[in-house]
Parts: structure tokens; sequence; C-alpha cells
């Protein structure tokens, strides 16, 4: 990904993709100010996902409040925001264990399209 106003420094080799959502209904300013030579700043508008990269090390800094006042309500380290890490656990959580069998038995409630279409059926017949 390209950040063409704020690279991250060359000597730098590991990098994170990294993702945060405003979820509030304020205004917000990220920040990242712990990366020696580089300097990070983004308005962040309410619902909002700013995407990013950043160092493992970085810090996120997150500043909201009204006008001509700035409060730091939240610092969140950016390994906790990398959308690479989430991705990888997702997937090892989708994979079966070795050992184990992918298909569905018969304890796990398995239902064939045929049998939920007539449930459904039923329910709206019934109602």
């Amino acid at each position: 990904m390209s950040q063409i106003l704020d690279p991250l420094p060359q000597d730098q080799k590991a990098s994170l993709l990294c993702c945060y959502v405003n979820a509030t209904s304020q205004i917000q300013i990220a920040r990242i100010t712990n990366i020696e030579n580089w300097y990070f700043e983004r308005v962040v508008f309410p619902g909002q996902r700013l995407v990013f990269e950043a160092l493992p090390q970085a810090q996120l800094e997150i500043h909201s409040g009204m006008m001509a006042s700035s409060i730091l309500s939240d610092i969140i380290p950016c390994e906790r925001l990398s959308v690479n890490n989430s991705l990888e656990e997702e997937a090892d959580s989708a994979l079966p264990r070795s050992g184990q069998d992918s298909r569905p038995s018969s304890s796990d409630n398995f239902r064939s399209p045929l049998e939920t279409a007539a449930s459904t059926k039923e329910k709206v017949i019934l109602a």
C-alpha cells in the first residue's frame, strides 16, 4: 500500500497493514508519533475506516474533542489493528486440524438445502 504523503522510514523492512474504525459520533484524529523520522496523522470521520501501513512497534493515538480542544482518548498498539494477523487467524481456525474429517457429521445438525427450504415453507404456512 502506498502512503505518498507519509512513507515509512526507508531503513525499516517489516510493516503491518492496519485498519482502524471510528465507531463514535465524533470526528477523531489518528496519530502515530512514537516512530523516529516518521509522523502519521489523519482525520477520521464517524463511521470511517482508516487503512494504513505502520511498523509493528507503532502505537496509534486517538484524539477526540470539540472545537479547539483535543483529548487523547486511546492508545492502540498497531499490532492489534493488523489486518494480516486477523486474516491468518481466521484462515487457521477455518481449516480442519490434521486427522479431522472436514465433512459435517450428523451431530453438527447439518441440513440439506431441500430440508431447509421445506422447514421454511412449513413456517410460512403455519404463520
